[in-house]
């Protein structure tokens, strides 16, 4: 059994689609974030730097309980736990890496402050401008790739289109930029939701 720390959130959706993917039996534990419990003592023990998600595996190799935190993290776990969401032949797996990490280290950065300095009560133009930019252009990376294969690693769904869908699902309304001139990665979005297995996922962690 895996305990899940999440809630619905781009980043919170990762790991239940995951494992819904992977067959893997798990349990939701939501965090309330407007609460603030992903700061308590006893979150700060499964994750450290108080953020969702978090796993913590009770059936993981040696026999003790692991936890894991961060989404790329936990997802790269799973893929290698269960030998699934990611390709097998080297060079596969190397692109999976390259975009997994293309989102942890870009798109939910940027979409993510994007998002924040929208919603601000005092206005900010020249951040939110400065963001909102850096969202297109990122964009623009996925609209290059996924013009050219079906998937971010090439012929495989994997836990890098996982990654990146949290965030690429409603990017426009949520960052307040324009992104539905990108095609690909429109065609991208709209297949991954038409897979039971992410709608189930979804399904775990509405409110």
């Amino acid at each position: 059994m895996i305990d899940v720390y999440t809630a619905n959130t781009p980043n919170g959706i990762k790991i239940p689609i995951a494992l819904e993917e992977l067959a893997v039996q798990y349990r939701i534990v939501r965090v309330n974030l407007s609460a603030n419990e992903q700061k308590a003592p006893e979150f700060l023990q499964i994750s450290p730097n108080g953020r969702i998600p978090a796993i913590v595996d009770h059936d993981a190799a040696g026999g003790s309980p692991l936890s894991v935190f961060e989404s790329g993290a936990i997802l790269l776990y799973l893929a290698d736990k269960y030998r699934a969401l990611i390709p097998r032949d080297p060079v596969g797996r190397v692109r999976a890496l390259e975009w997994l990490f293309f989102q942890a280290g870009g798109v939910g950065p940027m979409f993510g402050q994007a998002g924040w300095f929208r919603r601000l009560p005092q206005p900010m133009p020249m951040a939110l401008e400065l963001y909102q930019n850096e969202s297109k252009r990122l964009t623009q990376v996925l609209e290059s790739r996924l013009a050219a294969v079906p998937w971010l690693a090439g012929e495989e769904f994997s836990i890098a289109d996982i990654a990146n869908f949290g965030w690429l699902r409603h990017a426009s309304s949520y960052t307040g930029a324009d992104l539905l001139p990108f095609a690909a990665v429109q065609r991208w979005v709209a297949t991954i939701e038409t897979r039971p297995a992410v709608q189930r996922g979804l399904a775990t962690v509405r409110d």
